[in-house]
């Protein structure tokens, strides 16, 4: 038989682009609190409204509210609001650096802060993260120095790195942070196979790891996602659904057909749909999926709903695929304003003290820049020609030790 029905292709499209105005009213959250908080013990398909529903703490008037709420004494809370807004002040100050040549590129997370900065402090530092270029807030709020973060930046004679990653692809192994990797959703079959090896040899520790929305349709994250339910690793996997990648929507990693907390259930892995500007949300989640690590259930898919206010990275202008204001109408608002009325609405928190705060955290990354300028920074500073010869073989083979020779160093 003949198809009389002529195919068509469907491709996806942004609801708006440049000059469009932008709609968000389909995107209303729920209420704060509607969603219960099951025993970790819970079956995958037991999780089906959490993985397409929203998990919410904060209500519009800044109180925590529902069985999620993680009840944090006020000076968690605290810690959690400076280490957000001490984050977006290194953001900021890298990315004009990056505007006046000092180092090659750059990446903020601008909006995202409470992704990062919730799930460090819900976690101890032992555990081993493996972030994606857009968790520096995990750097951050777990007290890494500032000027060793710029020294990477810079590429310059203190690079802790010795000048062989990326700006912004930092490494911390005594801070629970594995190496970057530029390459899209690697770090998930990463994670899940140290967190094999730390079930395997009887280990305490857990990991954590994180993509983006558009490295989800990498195959990277299917063979992640087998593995962990298979051998019921013990393993957070994060998806930071900002709503864009590099200049394309969600929609192109197939955000149209369902969530992407949902696809953790086809392979038997609770899932969780989480507000991702909501600092209690986050750290609620978080806490939840660990304890399910650490009673050997297994892995948690957890996706955190959120969305990228500032560019890609440096080398991208998101006024050319999406409307200027739509940041700024994010029903899901601001995570750091959002914190601060929460702390303002406990009585722990006001006006004054957060601007105070704010002149504090700005001052306190302006003086790690002049620290980490005085070494030097991109071109004006690098580090040693012998350091290409180290850390590469345990025992250095008679090749590389004649070309050092060569050298001169």
């Amino acid at each position: 038989m003949t198809n009389a029905t002529k195919l068509s292709l469907h491709v996806p499209a942004p609801k708006a682009r440049p000059g469009d105005p932008v709609d968000f009213s389909p995107l209303t959250p729920p209420p704060a609190g509607a969603l219960g908080r099951p025993d970790i013990a819970v079956h995958a398909e037991d999780t089906r409204d959490h993985a397409r529903g929203l998990i919410r703490v904060l209500n519009d008037e800044g109180e925590a509210v529902g069985a999620w709420n993680p009840r944090l004494n006020a000076e968690v809370l605290r810690e959690g609001l400076r280490a957000m807004m001490l984050t977006r002040a290194f953001d900021d100050r890298m990315f004009r650096m990056q505007r006046q040549g000092k180092t090659s590129f750059y990446m903020k997370c601008t909006g995202e802060e409470a992704v990062a900065c919730a799930a460090a402090l819900a976690l101890p530092r032992d555990d081993m993260c493996f972030p994606t270029y857009r968790q520096q807030g995990m750097l951050i709020a777990r007290a890494y120095p500032l000027v060793r973060m710029m020294n990477h930046i810079y590429s310059n004679a203190a690079d802790p790195n010795r000048g062989r990653q990326m700006p912004v692809h930092y490494t911390a192994k005594a801070y629970g942070f594995f190496s970057i990797s530029g390459n899209l959703a690697t770090q998930f079959p990463q994670a899940v196979g140290w967190a094999m090896a730390s079930a395997y040899k009887g280990d305490t520790r857990i990991a954590t790891a994180y993509i983006g929305d558009g490295s989800t349709s990498e195959g990277d994250f299917h063979q992640a996602l087998t593995f962990a339910s298979v051998y019921r690793a013990p393993v957070i996997l994060n998806i930071v659904n900002n709503q864009w990648a590099i200049s394309s929507f969600q929609g192109f990693a197939g955000a149209g057909e369902s969530t992407f907390a949902a696809r953790g259930l086809g392979y038997g892995l609770p899932s969780l749909r989480v507000d991702g500007n909501d600092f209690l949300a986050v750290f609620a989640a978080t806490q939840w999926a660990a304890e399910r690590a650490r009673a050997n259930l297994g892995a948690t898919v957890i996706e955190h709903y959120t969305y990228r206010a500032a560019p890609h990275s440096t080398s991208d202008d998101p006024t050319r695929y999406r409307p200027a204001e739509e940041a700024e109408k994010w029903p899901l608002g601001d995570p750091i304003e959002r914190l601060k009325k929460h702390l303002i609405a406990r009585g722990e928190w006001s006006e004054a003290k957060h601007k105070a705060l704010d002149k504090q955290v700005v001052e306190e990354v302006r003086a790690a820049g002049k620290e980490s300028e005085a070494i030097g920074t991109l071109g004006q500073s690098r580090p040693s020609v012998k350091e290409m010869f180290e850390d590469v073989y345990k025992d250095q083979p008679w090749h590389l030790r004649r070309q050092r020779q060569e050298l001169g160093v």
